[in-house]
Parts: structure tokens; C-alpha cells; sequence
């Protein structure tokens, strides 16, 4: 049984679901439902949530083999993407490690925090404008989905509060290899003008040289909306400048 169906699963991903299992055995639905309760009691799979599954491999024992949190979370809902603080660390741009994983999505999920074996997962729905600038990595055997450095950069200024911050970002704006013409791009695709004020004020500071629009407005927001309201005006970003002066020098 196992050499039928697991391993031939296995060749794919070490993760599948139902529809995964039925694609690759030609066997009733109900018929499968009995196999993979019966696999699952004998510790070769694990149940993640209801139809999707992790593969123990020979040797391992149940409830303490994992895998990547980012492999499991591309089963939790579709389509997603590793992004915000998850994707910060991923790529080495925060010194932080997140003990939530993030993951944006346009589908709507019933619960949009889920804990699955101790990891907790926070899923984030978006409008289908803000869902680009996604690519694939591979990580262990698996594919996963997870927005690009500056996608990761604009999408942490549109909801700072999903990665620990704009202190966050201001650290990941020191990356060299960062693509100031896709970051202008992005920063403008968004659709958020507090994005563009944001990214353009901190650009000002770190004295990178970017092209963004002006703000044609007389409203004022926060740097940070994380923190509280007060702080001194930046008038050609609008912005309140809510972060401690000493505290965001010592950052570029």
C-alpha cells in the first residue's frame, strides 16, 4: 500500500492532499479516505488539516517529524504567498525571527490564524491589485511562493503591522542589491499613497536615490501606524514623523 501510493507521492512533494492522492491512484474517493486514515494511524502521514497531509518518511516517528513552516503553510490556503516579516527573514533583510508565519492571499479563509504542530500561521487576504510580485524558491525538496525583496519591502509599508514595524523596513532598505526601479514600480502599483510617502521619506534619509510621484494632498499620516500618533511634520511627504529622531539614525 505504501509503495503505491506514498512513494509514488513522494517523488512529487513531500506534502499532498486529497485531490493530490486521487490523481495519482484511480480508486474511489471513499475507498481513499479509508486508506489514509489507515496510513495515518500506522504514523506513515500526518494530518495537517482536513485533506491535506505531510509524508513521514521510513525511520521517522510521528508527532516529531516536521517539516519547513513554509512548505506546510502552501497547503493551508490557495493561492498564497510568504510575505511580510516571513519573507523579511527569509531573505536575510531583519535580524528578527517572526514567531508567527505570514502569508498573503485573495481567497478567503474562515480562520485567518491557524496553529499547525506549534506554528502559528496568520493569513492575510488582499485585494487581487495588491497580489503580484510573487516568484518561486525552492526550499528542502518543495516549491514555494513568496513575494520577490521589493514586493516584500512595499507590502511591509502598506501593513507595517505585519512586520514588527517601519523600523523593519528601514533596516531592508540598506540592502545594496535592492531594484530602486521596481521598488518606484511597486511602491505605485499598490495603490496605497501612503506606501509611496512612506518609501519616499525613508529614501530621503538613507539618501537613495529613487523616483516617486509627489503626494498631492493635504492630509497627513503616520511613519509608523504601529506607534502612536505624535511627532513633528514632514511637509513634502506629509507624514508624522511618530519614530525617535536618535533611534532612526542610528538604523542607515
Amino acid at each position: 500500500m505504501r509503495n503505491s501510493i506514498l512513494d509514488e507521492l513522494s517523488k512529487r512533494s513531500e506534502i499532498f492532499t486529497v485531490e493530490d492522492a486521487l490523481k495519482t491512484c484511480n480508486i474511489n474517493r471513499s475507498v481513499l479516505w479509508v486508506i489514509l486514515s489507515r496510513l495515518e494511524k500506522m504514523g506513515w502521514i500526518e494530518r495537517i488539516e482536513k485533506g491535506k497531509y505531510i509524508i513521514i518518511p521510513l525511520g521517522a516517528k510521528k508527532g516529531r517529524y516536521t517539516l519547513h513552516e513554509f512548505i506546510i503553510g502552501s497547503l493551508l490556503v490557495e493561492p498564497y504567498c510568504i510575505a511580510y516579516w516571513s519573507a523579511l527573514h527569509y531573505y536575510g533583510l531583519t535580524e528578527q525571527i517572526p514567531t508567527t508565519v505570514f502569508m498573503q492571499t485573495i481567497s478567503r479563509k474562515k480562520k485567518q490564524t491557524i496553529e499547525v504542530f506549534g506554528i502559528r500561521y496568520k493569513i492575510i487576504k488582499v485585494k487581487k491589485d495588491k497580489f503580484f510580485g510573487i516568484k518561486r524558491g525552492w526550499l528542502e525538496k518543495s516549491k514555494i511562493n513568496i513575494t520577490d525583496k521589493e514586493k516584500t519591502i512595499i507590502d511591509c509599508l502598506d501593513k507595517p503591522q505585519y512586520c514588527g514595524g517601519v523600523i523593519e523596513v528601514i533596516k531592508a532598505l540598506n540592502d545594496k542589491e535592492l531594484d530602486k526601479e521596481k521598488l518606484s514600480e511597486y511602491a505605485q502599483l499598490i495603490g496605497n499613497t501612503g506606501v509611496v510617502r512612506r518609501l519616499g521619506y525613508l529614501c530621503d534619509r538613507a539618501e537613495i536615490n529613487i523616483d516617486l510621484p509627489r503626494v498631492g494632498t493635504r492630509n497627513y499620516l503616520s511613519l509608523d501606524p504601529t506607534f502612536s500618533k505624535n511627532g513633528l511634520k514632514n511637509a513634502k511627504w506629509k507624514l508624522i514623523i511618530n519614530l525617535d529622531e536618535k533611534m532612526l539614525e542610528g538604523l542607515y
